[in-house]
């Protein structure tokens, strides 16, 4: 159970121990939060000893008097608001006015209880003023994580772009300089190089805009029943110039039409990545399997394949944006870092679920597992 600190800045003895008492077992329960969250009750007599705990702990909630011996509970408060504006304040006092209330409130006073309250009057306010505290508490921590994640985003795209641009450019240049002779034909290998750089940023883009698509839901789909053998023998086609060159053997296992309720971009999505994983990643005379099969319940892909395999500690990173696995093995290879994310946000939209077995070496297989029967199972967000 979390414990959240309340300070209790009251002159009156009675009300500060009355406080702790019935404070002392309460908590609060929220559906967000796992466990209930408790209070550990501090105690202040006069605003100055107040600022000093303040200084020293910083409590998340302080119940303030406003008529405390030596400086007053507003001048307290405009301390907090100066200085922790984090702290949620609560006024409590038996000289309640509307005009105290106001100005308070103007301050940064988050509530204001008038004395004399009852126990269920306190734990009714105390759960309003503790569910606020979490709920901005878990606000701000999403606002950084986005910033955090927006930042990470730009800054491997853009090292993701400028590579290719730094590689292209220097090959203009030793163009321009005429650094390998007057013949065009001396300089095709650097076109050939630079024409290479070109698609992979052409793929980096195209990949961004697939993720961009799904990511803010504003992708057009066309759900209809499709027949998943035939996507897969399209994408297996695809990839056949690929795999030839690196003398890798694709065979599709499935002869019989298995049809399925889905958009076929989708399918194409999935298949096109996985099967160009299992080429790339694969070593010379190797192997790449895909297999679709389905029964009453589920309809099951799965893309297998003799390549260099992953490391049981890579496994959880591989659906993350820009993530590439690097290895001796992989280190030739090119790519986005950004297909096997996209893969991901496709499966969620269908409910389904993605397995890896990977062993370094030997190979990898994926499974998608897409639940049946109809688009009920299927996620609003198609």
């Amino acid at each position: 159970m979390e414990v959240v600190d309340i300070l209790v800045v009251d002159d009156e003895p009675g009300i500060r121990s009355g406080i702790t008492r019935i404070l002392r077992n309460f908590t609060v329960s929220y559906p967000f939060l796992e466990d209930d969250i408790g209070f550990n009750v501090i105690e202040a007599a006069t605003g100055e000893e107040a600022i000093d705990i303040i200084k020293r702990s910083s409590p998340a909630i302080v119940l303030l008097d406003n008529k405390l011996p030596g400086i007053q509970g507003v001048e307290v408060l405009q301390f907090i608001n100066q200085n922790h504006p984090d702290i949620l304040v609560m006024m409590i006092t038996s000289y309640a006015s509307l005009e105290l209330a106001v100005r308070a409130t103007n301050i940064g006073a988050y509530d204001f209880v008038p004395k004399p309250f009852t126990p269920q009057e306190l734990k009714s306010s105390i759960e309003n003023i503790t569910k606020h505290y979490f709920l901005r508490r878990m606000t701000r921590k999403l606002h950084r994580e986005g910033k955090q994640v927006r930042f990470q985003f730009l800054t491997v795209l853009s090292h993701e772009l400028k590579a290719p641009l730094n590689a292209v450019e220097g090959y203009l240049k030793m163009m321009q300089e005429k650094q390998a002779g007057e013949s065009i034909d001396s300089y095709m290998d650097f076109i050939d190089r630079s024409l290479a750089r070109i698609q992979s940023m052409r793929n980096l883009i195209m990949d961004l805009l697939d993720l961009t698509h799904i990511e803010s839901g504003k992708r057009q789909r066309t759900l209809r029943e499709i027949d998943l053998t035939l996507v897969a023998r399209s994408a297996i086609e695809t990839m056949t110039p690929l795999a030839i060159q690196r003398d890798v053997n694709l065979c599709l296992q499935t002869t019989e039409p298995v049809i399925m309720l889905a958009d076929s971009d989708d399918m194409e999505i999935l298949f096109n990545n996985l099967i160009s994983n299992a080429v790339k990643y694969n070593k010379p005379s190797g192997w790449v399997k895909c297999s679709i099969c389905k029964t009453a319940s589920e309809v099951t892909l799965v893309v297998s394949d003799s390549g260099i395999g992953i490391e049981p500690e890579d496994i959880p990173k591989l659906f993350q944006e820009f993530t590439r696995i690097k290895n001796p093995q992989s280190k030739n290879v090119t790519g986005s870092g950004l297909g096997l994310s996209i893969v991901k946000r496709v499966v969620d939209l269908y409910g389904a679920r993605i397995d890896v077995q990977s062993e370094p070496g030997a190979g990898s297989t994926f499974t998608i597992t897409f639940p049946l029967p109809g688009s009920d199972t299927l996620n609003d967000g198609i």
